[in-house]
């Protein structure tokens, strides 16, 4: 695990563009707008995202009566052509959001066409279109391109990275102009797909807040599909699935929870999950004292971003002495919180120590957001990796998950490794999860899996190098 937060320490720290949006315009004229001002490319002085104003909804209506999912800004990011390999176009989408107290809210994504989609052409305009139109809404800046094709892309992946982090300028939106930190975002494009990688902990980084999570990750499903039509993804016979590995597979698995009741109407091909963290007070206890004890600082301040009298609470019954370095975590990545923190007690930074963290206050917040399994149970099908030795989070969370889905009939393919770290399994798992994933989005998966019931088994599959 601290590997895989060691990999974000430079990824976490980088640079995006701009183009505003004054106005309540169609998503056409928004799109043409983001064009016109990248094509050709404009290579302007990144801000991070707590000082550039467009991280910021718009103030020239009110976007809080918007649908969830609703594109409410839109923006090249060309610098992403370079940074993330098999990349064609990125663009920045600004959407409408639930918050975890489900009040309106706001977040951003980043989608990814695929450089092999560089032969798809656009279906919003074929080779007969004019570019006179008397129309108010700005013809599409590529009106002269070939109707569209049946090899063009037929599938759409949210890939949910893990930032774990309480510091807005660790967003991946922000992060990715230093490059893909795993290279599985390369990977999904190589294959295709669209590419879709969401700020899920929202504009407070909102980190280990499960419903905020969720929902912005659904949201952000929902706001690619209003898109990626005009960029040539089949959307009549377009599948769509999510990944997530450790903080990814928080927002992942809360997303297929809250799936059932907050995007019914969303068909989602399945959920690939790896690392799950189900018990956040368990986490808690595991990480105490450990070479990642920073993690708990930065989960404390994140979740606590949606829940203020939890929050005061916090910063109440810190002691004197040690307040503000427990709270610079604010402006910390995970990796450098996790150099920071290694090996402490982080219960000795509270007056009252453990207790201090399960009071009434605290239970109510964990309650809301700390706790899987209890907001909905996944529709369709999913796939869930873990080692058994995971250091992170205890195998039993999982279990428990898995056992509690299971006995109301979901669909799980549940596979738990005999070798391997939390950070091993990421790359032990990847072959495994790009399979499962290639089967729900091309249509597979009912010839090579159970569509029926849990299958679970205890695998071994060891090709981290690192792994003794």
């Amino acid at each position: 695990m601290y590997f895989l937060a060691l990999l974000l320490l430079l990824w976490s720290t980088a640079f995006p563009l701009s183009t505003a949006n004054p106005h309540n315009k169609t998503l056409l004229q928004l799109l043409h707008e983001a064009d016109a001002e990248a094509d050709p490319p404009t290579f302007s002085t990144p801000l991070p995202p707590s000082l550039d104003p467009w991280y910021r909804p718009p103030f020239t209506y009110d976007w809080r009566r918007t649908e969830p999912g609703q594109v409410l800004k839109v923006r090249r990011a060309p610098l992403l052509n370079y940074t993330v390999p098999n990349a064609l176009r990125a663009y920045q989408l600004l959407y409408r959001s639930t918050d975890s107290n489900y009040d309106p809210a706001w977040d951003v994504t980043t989608v990814i066409i695929p450089q092999r989609h560089a032969r798809c052409p656009d279906p919003s305009s074929n080779s007969t279109t004019s570019t006179t139109s008397s129309s108010s809404t700005p013809p599409h800046p590529h009106p002269n391109r070939k109707p569209l094709t049946p090899w063009c892309a037929h599938a759409l992946l949210s890939y949910q990275l893990p930032y774990d982090t309480c510091n807005v300028d660790a967003s991946p939106s922000y992060g990715l102009y230093l490059g893909d930190p795993y290279g599985e975002i390369a990977d999904a494009l190589s294959l295709g797909w669209f590419v879709a990688v969401p700020d899920y902990e929202g504009p407070r980084a909102s980190y280990a807040a499960g419903v905020q999570a969720g929902h912005a990750t659904l949201d952000g499903v929902r706001a690619v599909l209003q898109v990626a039509g005009h960029f040539g993804l089949r959307l009549e016979v377009a599948k769509v699935a999510l990944w997530g590995y450790s903080g990814g597979a928080l927002a992942t698995e809360w997303a297929a929870e809250l799936s059932v009741q907050y995007a019914p109407k969303m068909r989602i091909a399945g959920f690939a999950l790896g690392g799950l963290t189900p018990n956040v007070t368990s986490v808690t206890e595991y990480l105490n004292g450990t070479g990642g004890a920073g993690l708990i600082p930065q989960g404390l301040m994140g979740i606590s971003s949606q829940h203020w009298d939890a929050r005061r609470w916090i910063v109440s019954r810190l002691k004197p002495a040690l307040r503000e370095v427990f709270l610079s975590v604010k402006k910390m990545t995970a990796a450098q919180a996790i150099l920071a923190f290694q090996y402490q007690d982080i219960y000795s930074y509270f007056v009252g120590g453990y207790d201090d963290l399960h009071t009434r206050v605290m239970q109510n917040m964990y309650d809301v957001d700390g706790y899987m399994g209890y907001h909905g149970v996944p529709r369709m099908p999913v796939f869930i990796y873990n080692a058994i030795s995971d250091e992170l989070s205890d195998i039993k969370d999982v279990d428990a998950l898995v056992d509690r889905f299971c006995g109301v009939g979901a669909n799980i393919l549940y596979h738990r490794n005999t070798v391997g770290t939390h950070t091993q399994e990421l790359v032990n798992g990847r072959p495994r999860a790009f399979a499962w994933l290639r089967s729900v989005l091309d249509g597979s998966y009912d010839e090579l899996y159970s569509t029926l019931g849990c299958t679970i088994y205890n695998v071994t599959y060891n090709i981290a190098p690192w792994v003794r």
